[in-house]
């Protein structure tokens, strides 16, 4: 299937896989950026057919350029969303863009006439707010948004997949609502200007975490994720559903080892050696950044992603060609010097 999709938040990690998949497929592709100053450097870094793309600007904060965007559009996928790499201020900075962003790109798409919207939602909006402990989440399972440990991105992404399904049961009209919650994104970076995500790879490189907290992930690679997007896209009886996108659950120590082991001298500066809960709290004391991570502190959450390997045939490859990948492309496009 082909036509004419919106990806919303075009110069995002997972949407440039996903609009170089998209055309690859023979669709035409709209997307958005905020400030058109930045086309020319988004079309240099997709390196597609110019012609497949239309770049438009559009902030999720504002009502300008979305129709304009979506106009012509039979899908659509959500993928612009913030994801800092420092705490915020205050919650809200996350949390009202995320909410009303989703929101408007719906209820721009329902009076375009849009029939399939896809929505990038986390991982984050399934599987936290519990206490220490070992988990498996599937699709059914919601962050308890109650618990003392959930941090702004945390309420962002649960609070906007939330409001959406909401806002498509009472006003959606036809349009066929899925979510993609994915789990710590790595993999190839296309530019220097990339996701927040990949930064922990990053500050290990550098050796910039000379200890590390017993925390972890669900990972999954940005074009397994930016697969399962292309298939839900198209996929019939997508009403409604929701996709884990997951693969193994890993502390920051194994993935400390696999950087060590697959980069050899390359991963000279990584340090693979845990920190004590205890120094852990100490430290965060005086940093936000470490604060609003000490609740995960010792939990395992494993992420079911079953489900779209049944209903979309989707599969993961294994995280440690991920991991290694996120290294690789960091070291040759020379953000990190080893």
């Amino acid at each position: 299937m082909s036509g004419t999709v919106l990806v919303t938040g075009g110069s995002g990690y997972i949407a440039g896989f996903l609009i170089r998949q998209l055309i690859e497929q023979g669709w035409t592709v709209h997307t958005t950026i905020r400030s058109l100053a930045k086309e020319a450097a988004l079309r240099a870094t997709l390196a597609v057919d110019d012609a497949k793309l239309r770049v438009f600007a559009a902030d999720l904060t504002h009502d300008k350029g979305w129709a304009d965007a979506v106009a012509g559009c039979s899908h659509v996928a959500h993928l612009a969303s913030p994801l800092p790499v420092r705490a915020p201020k205050h919650e809200d900075e996350l949390i009202v863009p995320a909410r009303e962003g989703a929101l408007r790109a719906l209820r721009f798409a329902r009076d375009a006439g849009v029939t399939r919207f896809v929505m990038t939602s986390s991982a984050a909006a399934i599987a936290y707010g519990r206490p220490r402990g070992t988990y498996t989440f599937t699709e059914a399972d919601w962050t308890n948004l109650d618990h003392k440990d959930c941090y702004p991105y945390i309420k962002s992404k649960t609070i906007a997949e939330r409001a959406a399904r909401g806002w498509v049961a009472a006003e959606g009209g036809g349009i066929e609502y899925c979510a993609i919650n994915p789990s710590l994104v790595l993999g190839p970076v296309m530019s220097p200007d990339f996701s927040a995500s990949v930064t922990v790879i990053r500050r290990m490189l550098e050796g910039r975490m000379p200890g590390l907290p017993d925390i972890g992930f669900g990972v999954v690679d940005v074009r397994d994720v930016a697969d399962l997007h292309a298939r839900a896209l198209t996929a019939p009886n997508m009403a409604g559903e929701r996709f884990i996108a997951s693969g193994p659950f890993l502390k920051l120590i194994d993935v400390a080892r696999i950087l060590k082991q697959r980069l050899g001298p390359e991963a000279a500066k990584v340090r693979a050696r845990r920190l004590p809960d205890w120094l852990v709290r100490l430290m965060a004391r005086f940093d936000p950044s470490i604060r609003q991570v000490t609740g995960e502190l010792g939990k395992i959450r494993n992420m079911d992603a079953s489900h779209a390997k049944e209903v979309l045939g989707w599969e993961a490859r294994p995280p440690d060609e991920s991991i290694v990948a996120s290294a690789r492309s960091l070291i040759d496009l020379r953000v990190v010097k080893v």
